[in-house]
């Protein structure tokens, strides 16, 4: 379950999915939705189905959080460049700042005029109101353009995984798949 030296444990595995697949659900609920009218059917429920799969992804990420800081980290590959070592820790941590700043304008945008978000029936997360002047929109602009960003560096990660796989023929994308090869060594 745990990380080691050479590979991802599963629970490591589990939340880096979890998170991947959500992430990119959500940007397509979020694309989808902002061009509903009124009378369209989805017009009340997929904003609050994407509000409700928004702060689960706050608690899972939260908990990844934890789990990230707390664990070793496997060593990177001998294969891998410098510049790819230092590539995949910026666009990494980007991506982290990102999720949590998209959230946070998420949360900003939600709770604007002082309710709360409902989180599927089950309890509401409270709102505080507008902070400062034009919040809703300005945390719009930012959660919008943030998460188009967030999709791309997304989709470099995911080239380079494959990069890794298909080209350089290493266990880049093996390790986060939970397969377990040793053939190659790791440097610290």
């Amino acid at each position: 379950m745990k990380n080691t030296k050479t590979h991802y444990g599963w629970l490591s595995i589990f939340f880096h999915w979890t998170a991947a697949l959500t992430i990119i659900g959500l940007f397509g609920l979020g694309y989808y939705m902002v061009e509903l009218g009124y009378y369209d059917s989805g017009y009340k429920t997929l904003p609050a189905l994407h509000k409700g799969i928004g702060i689960t992804l706050l608690g899972l990420m939260l908990l990844r959080l934890f789990w990230r800081l707390t664990q070793l980290q496997p060593a990177h590959l001998a294969t891998h460049k410098a510049i790819e070592r230092k590539a995949g820790k910026l666009i990494h941590n980007a991506l982290y700042l990102l999720i949590f700043i998209i959230m946070f304008s998420g949360y900003l945008i939600s709770t604007a005029d002082g309710r709360g978000i409902e989180v599927f029936d089950l309890f509401e997360l409270p709102g505080f109101g507008s902070i400062f002047n034009n919040q809703e929109d300005l945390a719009g602009v930012i959660h919008k353009w943030l998460a188009y960003l967030m999709i791309s560096l997304t989709a470099m990660h995911a080239f380079a995984a494959l990069k890794h796989h298909f080209i350089d023929k290493d266990d880049t994308l093996k390790r986060m798949l939970g397969k377990r090869q040793e053939k190659q060594t790791h440097n610290p």
